[in-house]
C-alpha cells in the first residue's frame, strides 16, 4: 500500500501514533506501507518531522520520493535519510521511446537507485512501449494507466484480494 504525503500530515503531533494505530487495527505490516514523499518535502523536512520518519521505520514502513528528478538537484539526502525506493517522475516516462533525454534520465535514475540498493518505480505508464522501454532499462516497477486505472475503494480491495504486487520481469 502506497500512500502520498504532504508536509502537513508529517508535521501533525499525532501522526506517528496514527500510522501506528491504524497498522494495528487493520493488521497490516509495517513492511506492506510505503509512504511516499516529494523530494522538497524531504528536504525541507525539520528535526521533529526527521524524528517521525526515523520512528515510522523502525516499524518497518518503507520510505519512498516521489516524482523523483522534479524537485531540489541536490542528492545528499538520498545519504541522509534512509530510504527504499525512488519514483521516477512520469514527464520522464512520457517521452520514453520518442526522447533520447528522457531515456537516458531514466536510465541513470534507475543506475543511481541500484548503486544504492533502492527500489525503481515508474510513474505515469500510460503505453506498451514505455514499458517495454522500462523493462530493457531495467526499471522493476512500474504504474500507470495502461497497468490498472485509478479505482474506488470497493474496487481496489476486490483487487487487492485478487492479484498480488508483480514485478516487471
Amino acid at each position: 500500500i502506497a500512500v502520498n504525503l504532504s508536509a502537513r500530515q508529517l508535521a501533525l503531533p499525532d501522526f506517528e501514533e496514527t500510522v501506528r494505530r491504524v497498522l494495528f487495527e487493520s493488521g497490516v505490516q509495517g513492511s506492506s506501507l510505503t509512504l511516499e514523499i516529494t523530494e522538497s518535502v524531504l528536504m525541507e523536512a525539520a528535526p521533529p518531522t526527521i524524528s517521525v520518519l526515523d520512528a515510522l521505520r523502525e516499524l518497518g514502513v518503507r520510505l519512498a520520493i516521489d516524482d523523483f528528478g522534479t524537485g531540489y538537484s541536490s542528492l545528499g539526502y538520498l545519504k541522509r535519510f534512509e530510504l527504499d525506493a525512488l519514483k521516477v517522475d512520469q514527464s520522464f516516462v512520457r517521452g520514453l521511446g520518442s526522447d533520447p533525454e528522457d531515456s537516458a534520465i531514466v536510465a541513470a535514475v534507475v543506475s543511481l537507485a541500484r548503486a544504492l540498493r533502492l527500489s525503481v518505480v515508474a510513474e505515469g505508464v500510460e503505453r506498451a512501449d514505455q514499458l517495454q522501454q522500462l523493462r530493457w532499462l531495467g526499471c522493476g516497477l512500474a504504474q500507470g494507466f495502461f497497468l490498472a486505472p485509478p479505482l474506488e475503494a470497493e474496487a481496489l480491495t476486490q483487487r487487492f484480494s485478487q492479484y498480488a504486487l508483480i514485478p516487471l520481469p
